[in-house]
């Protein structure tokens, strides 16, 4: 039962969402920039800053949220300015494989490998119905 003034745990307050914009901001300059410097220093054949910023981010969230977890005493909009702002900035890769990590730890294997396969393909899929249909609608 909610007290007098007290929002429910599903309400976002205004504070959270400018912590996680200004997160988010940061962390897609910092993607933008490793991508073009990756570009510059690897060439552009393969999407090396991509690759980077995919594992560097899943690496981070790997230590922020054990860090938070047994060693920081955080508030809300820390963990949202970190973890969904600049990480999910930088790339929701990391969110990704935070999800996967959980389910794998709580011993969900079936839904963790069918949540990978169905973000992952379905994705993909979802991608070139994109093209497809800009492309069709175009023409």
């Amino acid at each position: 039962m909610l007290r007098a003034g007290e929002r429910p745990s599903y309400m976002l307050s205004m504070a959270i969402v400018l912590w996680i914009a200004a997160g988010g901001a940061l962390g897609s300059a910092l993607r933008h920039f490793i991508n073009v410097s990756a570009g510059r220093l690897f060439g552009t054949e393969i999407p090396w800053g991509t690759v980077i910023v995919n594992i560097l981010g899943s690496f981070a969230m790997g230590v922020l949220i054990t860090l938070m977890a047994l060693k920081w005493s955080t508030s809300q909009e820390t963990r949202a300015f970190l973890t969904t702002g600049i990480l999910g900035g930088f790339t929701t890769f990391s969110a990704f494989s935070l999800d996967f990590a959980t389910l794998i730890e709580r011993r969900a294997f079936d839904l963790a490998a069918t949540y990978a396969v169905a973000s992952v393909a379905l994705s993909l899929l979802a991608i070139f119905a994109g093209l497809w249909l800009t492309r069709a609608l175009l023409q």
